[in-house]
């Protein structure tokens, strides 16, 4: 894996921002992220971030909400999520921008593949939050879709399991984890890093990704610096 990835996207999950609460936020984590981006920014690589809605909202849990209404609400957590971790960031003396699919008047910038570009060549980290803007379709797909029209070098998808494994290592002790993997692979055996839309996408447009622990020390830093002992997904 190459080191010292110029545009990187990072997917962070709401749920491991809201630390062991599972709700909500945990500033500390939020935090220690924010440390982390801030010494890669320094380091020359730019970041644009897509967060999870899920410390808020997990979909539609009730047959009396409609799909499309239930899709719309977990948009706006993430909008949420965006506006808070942004401020933070901002706390710890990063320069930001967010940017969504749809008006939020002037809480955030209708999303250009221009100025979001821009942004990232300034040296702020953008946040790309809403989704896509349409329901139907997952935070990973506004994940693998907006880091293949920002041309970025790779996605790092931080979560709470420290890689890609052949079955679930909390039911399975004797799991085997993944050490590399090629996206076909994922595809084929359906092994659910992130929804099959997205991973047919990352596939088709040669987008690579890296599954790693955001429990782990430095673990944004490593990744994005190619030392993770995380799983990379490659391009193939």
């Amino acid at each position: 894996m190459s080191e010292n990835y110029k545009r990187v996207l990072l997917k962070l999950s709401g749920e491991a921002l809201a630390g062991e609460k599972k709700t909500g936020f945990d500033e500390k984590t939020c935090l220690e992220v924010a440390g982390q981006v801030k010494e890669l920014v320094k380091s020359g690589t730019e970041v644009a971030i897509v967060i999870g809605g899920g410390n808020f909202w997990r979909g539609r849990t009730s047959e009396t909400i409609d799909r499309f209404k239930a899709d719309q609400i977990g948009m706006l957590a993430t909008v949420m999520n965006c506006i808070y971790v942004s401020e933070i960031f901002r706390y710890s003396g990063l320069e930001t921008e967010i940017f969504t699919q749809f008006e939020c008047g002037d809480m955030s910038k209708l999303f250009s593949k221009d100025e979001a570009v821009e942004a990232l060549k300034n040296k702020k980290v953008i946040f790309l939050a809403g989704g896509t803007g349409h329901p139907y379709f997952s935070t990973d797909t506004a994940t693998a879709l907006r880091a293949i029209e920002l041309e970025c070098d790779i996605i790092l998808m931080a979560r709470a399991i420290d890689g890609v494994y052949d079955s679930d290592p909390k039911t399975n002790p004797k799991a085997k984890k993944y050490a590399s993997i090629p996206i076909s692979e994922v595809v084929e055996k359906k092994l659910g890093i992130m929804d099959l839309a997205s991973s047919v996408l990352c596939l088709e447009n040669k987008m690579p990704l890296l599954i790693f622990s955001l429990n782990e020390k430095n673990s944004i830093i490593e990744a994005a610096s190619g030392k993770s002992t995380g799983t990379v997904v490659t391009a193939e």
